[in-house]
């Protein structure tokens, strides 16, 4: 049967684009596992390629990668720990950017257990209180400039219930294991509203801004797929999936 030449055009651009699509490795912060997870969809959906997607604790991040993770692009919870790696010269120089800001909310799983602004960490009717371990995650950092601004920060730490990431603090007022917690407001809003349960949208005033910045490492220099996906993130499509979890860009 003769194909037409639209036909063996056709396929000669899918032979291509099969020949170019590539698999990479990605380590993002645990805050932002939801947007990812979307994002990742569409772009692999446009582009062909494919994003092997690792989530967890911007630290341990640092650490692997600096022990040899084949990771290509790192989407950090803050914009120190790339800026570390650049100038450790474990970056692809001038990829580095600001791809999230990210907001930090008190949560409960219990609804009007936690109050529109904050009252509830003052009133002390809780044994527990999780947030992200400090050393480890952005999140957690900003939660203790929250309550050392607020007074509370000496008072308040025989409460505290570290999780290594964000994900596993959230775990922890999910379960039970602690009445309420620090997150990151994209873990509980959907569709731009708090999905359940209670919380206090902390105002970004009260912590430094968490500006989560994306970067290419070493590995992943004049790798197509990596430096597509630092594309797409800047894109509208990926903008508005950022939004749409309560992140500013």
């Amino acid at each position: 049967m003769k194909l037409s030449n639209t036909l063996v055009a056709l396929l000669f651009t899918l032979a291509s684009s099969l020949a170019c699509a590539d698999e990479i490795d990605v380590a993002v912060a645990a805050n932002f596992t939801a947007p990812m997870k979307a994002i990742a969809a569409d772009f692999e959906k446009d582009t062909g390629h494919k994003l092997l997607l690792a989530f967890g604790s911007t630290g341990k991040f640092y650490a692997q990668i600096k022990n040899g993770a084949p990771f290509k692009v790192f989407l950090a919870a803050d914009d120190a720990t790339p800026a570390k790696l650049d100038k450790e010269g474990m970056t692809v120089p001038g990829s580095r950017f600001t791809y999230a800001i990210g907001s930090l909310v008190l949560w409960s799983a219990k609804p009007d257990f936690v109050d529109a602004k904050g009252e509830v960490l003052r009133k002390g009717q809780y044994e527990h209180l999780a947030l992200a371990s400090p050393k480890l995650a952005p999140y957690g950092e900003a939660a203790m400039e929250v309550m050392e601004k607020m007074g509370l920060a000496a008072s308040l730490a025989p409460k505290f219930v570290l999780g290594e990431n964000i994900a596993q603090t959230q775990q922890f007022v999910v379960t039970g294991n602690a009445e309420l917690g620090f997150l990151a407001l994209s873990q509980v809003m959907k569709d731009g509203k708090i999905a359940s349960g209670s919380a206090w949208i902390v105002p970004a005033s009260m912590h430094t801004p968490i500006r989560q910045d994306a970067v290419i490492l070493s590995a992943g220099k004049g790798n197509a797929a990596a430096e597509a996906l630092m594309k797409f993130l800047k894109s509208p499509k990926a903008a508005a999936i950022i939004k749409s979890y309560g992140y500013a860009l």
